[in-house]
């Protein structure tokens, strides 16, 4: 490491008297951005160009040498910076200094509803992507929930766009004053894992524009974003990584992005797409139908010497070309060449905390009949922990967010730190998973596991009969298929027996908790009898000390869900209508823009069992009557609403207040309601607090795709303030003149 930067260092002192000669702009990080851009572009040969715009290992793509700009160098993943690879394989380099610090998965984030969450979260891995000198995170996941099978939900902010749209921003944000570029994907309509590579997509314009672009729209308008990942799936019939419709006329024409469109690695399937529509960089790994060990496979990249061939013989011109160097050197100027780029930092404890306050935040109590939470040890001689997630290490597997974690405390050790020597704690698997091999080893396998599900099961159930209280751990564990990249689950049940598990240890033990870690829901036949359920979701190196933090009372939890929990599969959108995961060509959103909540608000014979927005606490909060400002606003002006909301608990709690907008007349078909805003509010013992929104037409509007615009139609609106999509406990009505 020292004689890599005597290198870079010995490489950069050589290059003022160039710059003095050649008058090298560039090179000055005072200058502005776009007179450094066109000064470097006019310096660049036709190959170095070229070389510019596609990879040339796993992770990385060149820079111009000749000219003092160095390499890109990307990293995954959205929740900790990847362990480093070797040059052209996804196995582990072997480094002993990369050891990351894992955050919460992006749903435990949006849990929290507090984008001072948010911030802090981008603030601290944008550090530690500094300090391993990555210039792009490759994150953070947008895309909506659409269907709870999808196996990449745990990397996404729920199924609200408007909710994704305000987590994001400040993510980013924080990201970027690193010196790196926050990589905002799958852009667009990746909403499922099967079939990923080529499904198309069939969604109307309408639900395109409300649904599944507000949040990349917010990312680049309002976040600012430097860099987009294309999604590997179809969109008229075009691949989303070099697509018209997409790419040029909404993200780089509507939206006005100057940073770099990036492909996800392998999702660029031909040349002239490539160069026409939108892509800048390519990566990936063996495309192109690449043989395993080919030389310099990367020279036969579609943006690569095909490109290059094509420019020379006059087939193409350079016009693309230029404007997708100017995006990558854009890109650099930000990043790796900026002036007063800050160190970062890496593993720190500041960072752990920081991940455990988001954690925190982001658990959810579902279900907490007759007050069984929090426990206190003081009181409690017998603890019983139950299931392998109580100890599996989560911050490995599911794919491209797999980590190389510092350390990673399970539930089963923070229950044990915390009660100390206060009660026995016990443990019992219940169920154990296949076993599966660390994909970061080259050779690695798996551990063959002699299992016996009837002898796990009855273990534990006769050592609930002894506990004072019994804490089952289990959900979903980012095995293939369990909220993993690449596959999607099959069912929306618990896998690995844990359903009839968790019915016979509470009827063995009244006193049974029940956390699931999760990134997605689950079905739960056991839910009337199980009194107190907890969302503990992935929470990262931290995970098991933020949650029994929550189980014994230390921290009030203040979670709301992301995302609606049906009671079946059949009472989401995209699966009664019968459209997951398509016929492996084609598949159709039918559902259009009744997604999560808004599905679940248009049926009157079922209920979700626990609805968008829920969450409870040890507190309880009273609401007084939503009130507005005026009764009526032009499309010019806003309007206000106030409430007061007051902790009539015991305790100091946090309140998350939501506001939804309900247009009670429309030419259009649209949602009950929708989310326009939300606040969470720290209030102590007895405190009151008035919650304000103020809200414009935009909250107002619907897209009209035959007129491929945002309207506000004058009539008659509610505002409905309440704690969930389900549980609103006022509202006040006022017009659109």
């Amino acid at each position: 490491m020292k004689l890599k930067s005597i290198l870079v260092t010995a490489s950069l002192t050589a290059l003022p008297l160039f710059a003095q000669q050649q008058k090298a702009v560039y090179l000055d990080a005072s200058k502005p951005i776009e007179e450094r851009v066109e000064d470097a572009l006019k310096r660049m040969t036709l190959e170095e160009k070229v070389a510019m715009t596609h990879a040339q290992s796993k992770f990385s793509s060149p820079g111009v040498p000749r000219l003092g700009i160095p390499e890109n160098w990307m990293t995954d993943g959205p929740h900790g910076i990847r362990a480093e690879v070797l040059w052209d394989e996804w196995y582990g380099a072997g480094w002993t200094n990369d050891s990351c610090i894992a955050f919460p998965a992006l749903t435990a984030l949006a849990a929290t509803w507090n984008m001072d969450m948010a911030a802090l979260y981008g603030k601290s891995i944008g550090e530690e992507a500094r300090y391993r000198n990555k210039n792009v995170l490759l994150g953070p996941g947008v895309n909506i929930y659409r269907t709870p099978l999808n196996g990449r939900n745990f990397e996404y902010m729920g199924e609200d766009p408007f909710l994704a749209s305000k987590m994001v921003v400040p993510y980013i944000r924080e990201v970027q004053k690193n010196g790196v570029a926050a990589c905002v994907k799958h852009y667009a309509l990746n909403n499922q894992e099967i079939y990923r590579g080529h499904i198309n997509v069939e969604v109307n314009d309408r639900a395109l524009y409300e649904i599944y672009l507000p949040a990349f729209k917010a990312a680049v308008e309002e976040g600012h974003a430097w860099a987009i990942m294309g999604s590997y799936n179809q969109y008229k019939n075009e691949h989303c990584c070099h697509n018209q419709y997409l790419l040029n006329d909404i993200l780089k024409g509507e939206w006005g992005f100057d940073g770099v469109v990036v492909s996800d690695w392998g999702g660029v399937h031909d040349t002239k797409q490539a160069i026409f529509n939108g892509l800048d960089m390519e990566f990936g790994s063996w495309t192109n139908g690449m043989t395993w060990g080919k030389s310099n496979a990367y020279d036969y990249y579609y943006l690569a010497d095909p490109y290059l061939d094509l420019l020379k013989s006059g087939k193409v011109t350079d016009k693309e070309l230029n404007d997708k160097v100017r995006r990558i050197l854009r890109l650099v100027f930000r990043t790796n060449m900026a002036k007063d780029r800050p160190y970062g930092s890496f593993g720190t404890d500041e960072h752990a905390l920081a991940g455990r306050t988001i954690a925190q935040e982001g658990i959810v109590l579902l279900q907490n009949r007759g007050n069984l939470l929090p426990v206190d040890p003081a009181k409690t001689k017998r603890i019983l922990v139950v299931g392998e997630n109580a100890v599996k290490r989560m911050t490995i597997g599911g794919g491209s967010s797999s980590l190389k974690a510092k350390y990673e405390v399970s539930p089963l050790a923070g229950i044990e730190a915390r009660v100390g020597s206060a009660a026995d704690v016990m443990y019992m698997p219940g169920y154990a998973s296949p076993a599966v091999a660390e994909q970061d080893k080259k050779g690695a396998k798996a551990e063959e596991k002699v299992i016996d599900p009837d002898k796990l099961r009855a273990d534990a159930v006769n050592a609930a009969k002894e506990a004072d209280v019994v804490f089952f751990v289990g959900g979903l564990n980012k095995n293939d298929g369990q909220d993993c990249e690449g596959n999607d689950r099959s069912s929306l049940g618990l896998p690995y027996g844990q359903d009839k598990l968790i019915a016979e240890l509470v009827k063995a033990n009244p006193n049974t908790v029940v956390v699931l870690v999760t990134g997605n829901a689950v079905a739960m036949p056991w839910v009337k009898e199980v009194p107190s359920i907890v969302e503990a979701w992935y929470s990262g190196t931290e995970a098991g000390n933020a949650l029994a933090s929550v189980l014994f009372g230390d921290v009030n939890p203040s979670g709301k869900l992301p995302f609606t929990f049906p009671v079946r599969l059949e009472d989401n959108g995209a699966h009664a209508l019968g459209e997951h995961p398509g016929d492996s060509i084609n598949v159709k959103y039918n559902e259009g823009i009744f997604v999560g909540y808004r599905w679940a608000d248009k049926q009157k014979k079922s209920k979700p069992l626990f609805a968008f927005g829920h969450g409870l606490s040890y507190t309880t909060f009273a609401y007084g009557k939503v009130t507005a400002d005026k009764k009526a606003m032009t499309a010019d002006e806003s309007v206000t609403f106030s409430v007061t909301v007051k902790n009539t608990g015991t305790r100091e709690g946090q309140e998350v207040v939501q506001l939804y907008i309900s247009d009670k007349k429309s030419s259009l078909p649209r949602p009950v309601k929708e989310l326009k805003g939300f606040s969470k509010v720290k209030l102590a013992a007895g405190e009151e607090k008035v919650v304000t929104f103020t809200i414009a037409k935009d909250a107002l509007s619907f897209f009209d795709d035959a007129k491929h615009q945002w309207v506000a139609e004058p009539g008659r609106f509610e505002a409905l303030v309440g704690t969930s999509s389900a549980d609103i406990k006022s509202s006040v009505a006022f017009d659109l003149k």
